[in-house]
């Protein structure tokens, strides 16, 4: 199997379906093979009003521009005609954006025809490709693959090359409160984190999670124990970070726990070092540990 077949099976079947038929090829009526790339003007390129990304770091614009410079647009975009020398984009934005900083005036592109239902599938499908997305584009972008062209879980793991449980734990993501879909989206949290705090009902529970997992840099592992641990109900607080999850010192921390009846945080590090800190709701229960303490 060649490098290409294997590049285009990667990109989900509705994607690639449309970009092997030559029906959707207007080069397939010319003289050049499908699939042949020409270079376009880009004054005469326009955006696509279907693009899922609205936010393109200019630092990265900036560095890609500079890029473009030196070696040229590497990876042609794709298009649609739509009239005498006017295409509108189906991906590539980024590329297009960035070859207009480097001063070009001619971009290469695979140029298409496709109705808007396609270009929209199109455009979601090759936006969810990229590698820089955070999994919150990428909820929103299966979300919008759901409910703008009519699929279900299953066809839409079709689409993009996923099973099913992936499908869904994205979208899941959704359900969370803005915040901490927010701290997704800049890297405060990763998606292990976000998804077992969806697990629980509450979402006061998840908020107060979600800003103790930020402050003490908690691990996704230390997160699913706190998670089932408040589902069985029984007293949360245990976190390690630093090293991988022990058990022994899982064992210390249940200890004083049970002992004290509060909420203990263990930090442990991987040098054998580490804080025990004591959680209490009240002068009174401060006192009260002190006094099983000494």
């Amino acid at each position: 199997m060649s490098n290409t077949i294997k590049k285009k099976a990667a990109l989900g079947r509705g994607l690639s379906a449309l970009l092997e038929n030559a029906d959707t090829d207007i080069t397939s009526r010319e003289i050049k093979p499908v699939g042949s790339v020409s270079q376009i003007s880009l004054n005469e390129v326009e955006a696509n009003p279907f693009q899922p990304r609205t936010e393109f770091g200019q630092a990265a614009l900036d560095e890609l521009a500079a890029s473009i410079k030196v070696h040229g647009v590497i990876q042609p975009i794709t298009v649609r005609k739509m009239g005498y020398d006017k295409y509108q984009l189906i991906s590539g934005e980024r590329r297009t954006r960035a070859a207009i900083l480097a001063g070009l005036t001619k971009i290469p592109a695979y140029i298409r025809i496709a109705n808007d239902q396609d270009m929209l599938e199109m455009a979601l499908i090759e936006n969810i490709q990229r590698s820089d997305l955070n999994a919150i584009e990428v909820s929103i972008s299966y979300k919008r693959l759901m409910e703008e062209c009519h699929l279900n879980q299953e066809e839409l793991g079709d689409r993009v090359g996923k099973d099913r449980t992936t499908v869904n734990n994205y979208l899941r993501l959704l359900k969370l409160p803005e915040d901490i879909q927010v701290g997704i989206k800049v890297g405060k949290i990763s998606m292990g984190h976000a998804r077992a705090m969806v697990n629980m009902d509450d979402m006061a529970d998840q908020l107060e999670l979600f800003h103790q997992i930020v402050d003490e840099n908690l691990s996704v592992r230390a997160v699913e124990t706190l998670v089932k641990e408040k589902k069985e109900g029984r007293k949360t607080g245990v976190t390690m970070h630093g090293t991988d999850w022990d058990p022994e010192v899982d064992k210390i921390r249940d200890i004083f726990s049970n002992k004290l009846d509060a909420a203990v945080h263990l930090k442990h590090t991987g040098s054998g070092k580490g804080k025990v800190i004591i959680s209490y709701k009240n002068f009174s229960d401060l006192e009260r540990i002190l006094g099983l303490i000494q």
